[in-house]
């Protein structure tokens, strides 16, 4: 969606620190022995208890409030009571939820301590490479000077991008126009950022193959085994200058 006035951005903002602050304590709650399960009852509880919706689920029927994905599974992991997290493990959990009619969307990787170095470097390049595509997505400019400066960041640390991940349009319903915004630089696009534009940017980071492949579940998406990858997301709203990140908390 591109923002039509006060109205819009209020309610986007509103959202915005809904699935922020979410996510913020998601990640204060993860510890060793729980399930993801047990991770996804409390993220489902803020949500509704802020009076928000999860957009996964009530858009797409996914088995869960929110998506948690350990180790080499990436993202779109299923809440599961068989699935405990352990010490050492890498964890992403990604938070989308709809208010009032706003959609907003964020995400984040971390590492159980004790940190595997590995994991905390990749977890660093990942947020360094989301604030570069932000500092890169502005009002008049190319579309594909987001993926650029990711690209660039993770190149700079010495992984690899994730090419059938992207990042999207959001506002109106957790996936609009534009549908696809890749992490890496494509020449081809032509498309050009328009101020009001409300879009996600969310980098993912791996140390294994180019792309992302579907488990038997029709919803976990991994690397191979003894491979990793790591995702931070924000929701933006796109400006002359610095964009309105609705998700900060």
């Amino acid at each position: 969606m591109s923002i039509d006035g006060e109205q819009d951005l209020v309610k986007l903002k509103e959202i915005g620190r809904i699935v922020g602050k979410t996510l913020k304590t998601m990640l204060q709650t993860v510890e060793p022995g729980m399930t993801t399960a047990e991770l996804d009852a409390v993220g489902r509880k803020l949500l509704e208890d802020a009076g928000a919706r999860s957009a996964p689920e009530s858009s797409y029927n996914f088995p869960g409030a929110t998506c948690i994905s350990v180790n080499h599974h990436m993202a779109h992991g299923i809440p599961s009571d068989k699935v405990i997290i352990k010490a050492g493990d890498l964890i992403n959990i990604d938070v989308s939820a709809e208010k009032d009619g706003y959609y907003a969307d964020t995400g984040a990787s971390m590492a159980v301590p004790p940190v595997n170095p590995l994991f905390q470097k990749l977890c660093l390049s990942t947020r360094r490479a989301l604030k570069s595509g932000m500092r890169a997505a502005r009002a008049g400019r190319p579309l594909n000077h987001i993926g650029r400066a990711v690209s660039m960041e993770a190149k700079k640390a010495g992984f690899g991008i994730v090419r059938n991940l992207g990042s999207h349009g959001v506002g109106r319903s957790l996936h609009e126009e534009p549908k696809f915004i890749p992490s890496y630089y494509d020449p081809k696009d032509t498309r050009q950022l328009s101020e009001g534009m409300v879009i996600t940017i969310e980098p993912f980071l791996t140390t294994g193959p180019p792309n992302a492949f579907q488990e038997k579940d029709g919803w976990t998406l991994s690397t191979l085994r003894g491979c990793y990858a790591a995702q931070f997301e924000h929701t933006i709203v796109i400006t002359k200058n610095q964009p309105i990140v609705v998700t900060q908390v």
